[in-house]
């Protein structure tokens, strides 16, 4: 462990954080693809996707794995493991094992789809409901929502006390809401992970103001937990560019957004991270509208969802849609920021 050598600068681990695990993930990514290669484990493209994607069918995917592999080894190395990382770590593994098992089934199957929705969202609401639980009674979360400049939701009012050891308290307005925001998270990001990049560079702007958020609330374990989040989604990006050498698939995206969640918990920003993350809510929304209107009209909002294929049917290049989302992200992200930031500063958050 690295730690105790520079105990005296945090910021310096928060950096190290990003450096370990871009290295980690560029080291052991190649050996990764030849496995996966040599093993014939690809991705399976859906048929009613773009045209231009039926060239990806085969690419290796669950490149998750390793992310998650040097997500953990760069937070062990570097941080002060603490319950709290434990449990953020352990959230963020459970959902990464519940995307294994999908994107395994997927290629068994060789379909592209993997588990049933219902059967992905019975874990994740397992994985988040515990979550909080253990958050609000061990981590001292208060079962509160922080709206910036506008008031405090206290979603604690209906709170039942069961007699286990000292009593464990079940907020359940807030446990609702924390399930809702974890849940679709996973999957907004999950959504999001349709193009060569496109996740894996969303989500490395969105974990670097995270890692910032939680540095100045001076939660040195998460920001280095965020920081490592980012690292490895820099280090991906090497091999997921377009045209990617592989994909992160569901091992990946959806634990990244279940730690975007959990980071958003343990940092009492549950209500900002919706504005900081929310190129991914807009993915989750454009399909959640074309759905709707779809079984209402039987017509369609956008020429297809998510989002990110309606402007690739509109006959932008793939790496044009990529970039233009990175810099939405990054607005949406110095936005949620700088409303956290100003709010901080003045006290009322």
């Amino acid at each position: 462990m690295l730690s105790p050598l520079f105990a005296e600068y945090p910021t310096f681990l928060v950096f190290l954080a990003v450096f370990a695990a871009i290295v980690l993930t560029m080291v052991f990514m190649p050996p990764w693809i030849r496995f996966l290669k040599s093993s014939h484990i690809g991705q399976q493209v859906r048929d009613d996707g773009p045209e231009t994607h039926l060239v990806k069918q085969g690419t290796p995917t669950m490149g998750g794995v390793i992310m998650l592999v040097a997500v953990v080894v760069a937070v062990m190395l570097i941080g002060f493991p603490s319950a709290e990382t434990y449990v953020l770590i352990g959230a963020i593994l459970l959902t990464g094992a519940l995307g294994l098992f999908d994107d395994a089934s997927k290629v068994i199957h060789e379909r592209s789809l993997g588990l049933t929705p219902k059967a992905k969202l019975v874990g994740q609401f397992a994985i988040a409901t515990v979550f909080a639980v253990v958050a609000v009674n061990f981590f001292d979360i208060p079962p509160t929502v922080p709206i910036p400049f506008v008031a405090t939701l206290d979603l604690g009012v209906l709170t039942t006390v069961v007699p286990i050891g000292e009593g464990i308290s079940l907020p359940w307005l807030y446990l609702v809401f924390v399930n809702i925001l974890l849940v679709g998270m996973c999957n907004a990001v999950n959504l999001t992970d349709g193009l060569d990049g496109l996740a894996a560079g969303t989500v490395m702007i969105v974990m670097v103001v995270m890692a910032a958020i939680a540095y100045r609330t001076d939660l040195l374990e998460p920001a280095i937990v965020s920081a490592a989040l980012a690292g490895t989604c820099s280090g991906f990006l090497w091999f997921n560019s377009d045209p990617a050498d592989i994909f992160m698939g569901d091992t990946g995206s959806l634990a990244l957004g279940m730690g975007l969640g959990c980071l958003a918990v343990l940092t009492k920003t549950e209500f900002v991270v919706i504005i900081i993350g929310f190129l991914f809510v807009a993915e989750a929304l454009s399909v959640m509208i074309q759905v709707a209107h779809f079984k209402r009209t039987r017509k369609r909002v956008f020429l297809m969802a998510p989002l990110h294929h309606h402007f690739e049917k509109k006959g932008w290049s793939e790496t044009k849609v990529v970039i233009r989302f990175w810099i939405i992200s990054g607005v949406f992200a110095a936005i949620g920021f700088s409303i956290y930031f100003a709010a901080s500063t003045m006290g009322v958050m």
